[in-house]
């Protein structure tokens, strides 16, 4: 009697174990993936999750579960979830952000994955941000130019020179018109500088400014050459020589810039593309604003981006069901909906030629016409760069912008500090 219950009893357990759901597949043979999303604006959170309907609506096969993450913590929360075996299978990140975790393999390499439709549609200047080595470990899909918001009135009003994608100020027309708008307690530029660093490496490009130089060893060195100076000590001169940039703003955000904007304190704030958002939302009724391409030198409008970007963890046992979702969240016309709803361009050379991101209204097609000048950050892919941020290059340019150091010390302790810090991952 004791034998057959024991028997029944193994047989009951593994009959559920059989008919029983749970883990990354069904024994039905479906196929669930965990997709964390870092959207955080209301339009683009529900686009997120309408695609991720669609998706499931019509593969039955392989389902996808919406996981939201924050762009807060989503550096720290993912090496935990790495190291602890539970990363979801189709990662939200930025291409800034992708250095260690494609080095330290904990993405897959998506070379052989993805589809060619995919893959051509993508410009190679945009691939470029998220390769590694020998490796592509993300798609970037989602990116924005850094642009001047401006007083419309205000400019009108003052008769200065408007800037367009074809005939942008230069460094220097820029300082002398900011200078030209300042006076009576007003400002003709407010640089939100709380982050310093990717602002004034990635405007820097457009002076010729490289910063990090790569041997054929591959082993990366700081060198602040003439062409890094331009961005900096434009942004020094305006606010401690010319005093017209706002010295109080330089420690802000960018949204903490905008009641003085709309006050009537700035002229101009420059600020990343999908800040227009914000503003459309919040500016006062009748206040008429603008969008401006930053400045160029000698490298023209080209400028630096860190793309958002989806990736595949390399853990994942679905990486190819994987691959089948990234494409289709990024066909032309998904990728548009993306881009609409975060208020940022595509990569996609297909989805920037839909009309919908080149009309006048909220000044897409300023956005668009920018967007072929943008490239692959400078220190995109320089391991060590996160601490070289923080240790280093944030407190220098905080100090040289504040007026507390010269352009001297600030090229000392970015090259022979910030070479120690690289130095060590280079080992």
């Amino acid at each position: 009697m004791r034998t057959r219950w024991i028997l029944a009893l193994c047989l009951t357990l593994v009959l559920a174990a059989c008919t029983g759901g749970g883990g990354d597949s069904a024994d039905d043979g479906t196929v669930t993936l965990r997709f964390q999303s870092l959207a955080w604006q209301e339009e683009s959170v529900e686009v997120n999750k309408q695609l991720v309907n669609e998706w499931n609506a019509t593969h039955p096969d392989i389902k996808v579960e919406y996981v939201q993450g924050s762009w807060d913590s989503v550096h720290d929360q993912l090496l935990t979830a790495f190291e602890g075996g539970e990363a979801p299978d189709i990662i939200h990140d930025a291409s800034d952000d992708l250095a260690d975790f494609a080095y330290g393999g904990y993405l897959a390499d998506l070379s052989d994955l993805l589809p060619e439709r995919l893959t051509s549609d993508i410009p190679h200047r945009s691939w470029e941000t998220t390769t590694f080595g020998d490796g592509v470990y993300g798609v970037p899909f989602l990116q924005e130019p850094r642009v001047l918001i401006a007083n419309a009135t205000w400019l009108k009003e003052s008769g200065v020179r408007i800037p367009t994608p074809e005939d942008p100020w230069s460094w220097e027309e820029f300082r002398r018109i900011t200078d030209e708008l300042s006076g009576d307690g007003k400002y003709g530029v407010a640089w939100p500088l709380k982050e310093p660093v990717s602002a004034t490496l990635n405007l820097s490009l457009s002076a010729g400014g490289q910063l990090f130089h790569r041997d054929g060893d591959g082993k990366v060195t700081i060198r602040f050459e003439k062409g890094d100076e331009v961005v900096p000590r434009t942004i020094h001169d305006q606010a401690t020589t010319d005093r017209s940039a706002s010295p109080t703003t330089l420690g802000s955000g960018g949204s903490d810039t905008l009641p003085g904007f709309f006050g009537g304190k700035y002229a101009m704030v420059p600020l990343g593309f999908s800040y227009r958002q914000q503003i459309a939302q919040q500016a006062p009724e009748g206040f008429d604003w603008q969008v401006l391409p930053a400045p160029a030198g000698a490298g023209g409008l080209s400028q630096g981006v860190s793309p958002q970007t989806l990736s595949v963890a390399e853990d994942s046992p679905h990486k190819k069901e994987a691959a089948r979702f990234l494409d289709f969240l990024l066909r032309p016309k998904n990728m548009v909906r993306l881009a609409l709803g975060d208020w940022m361009l595509p990569t996609g050379t297909e989805a920037l030629k839909d009309p919908a991101l080149r009309t006048a209204k909220d000044d897409w097609a300023t956005g668009t016409a920018l967007a072929g000048h943008l490239r692959s950050a400078p220190a995109q892919s320089v391991r060590g760069y996160p601490e070289w941020k923080d240790k280093v290059a944030t407190p220098a340019f905080q100090e040289y912008y504040s007026g507390a150091i010269g352009l001297g010390e600030l090229r000392e302790r970015l090259e022979e500090d910030g070479n120690l810090v690289l130095a060590r991952y280079q080992r």
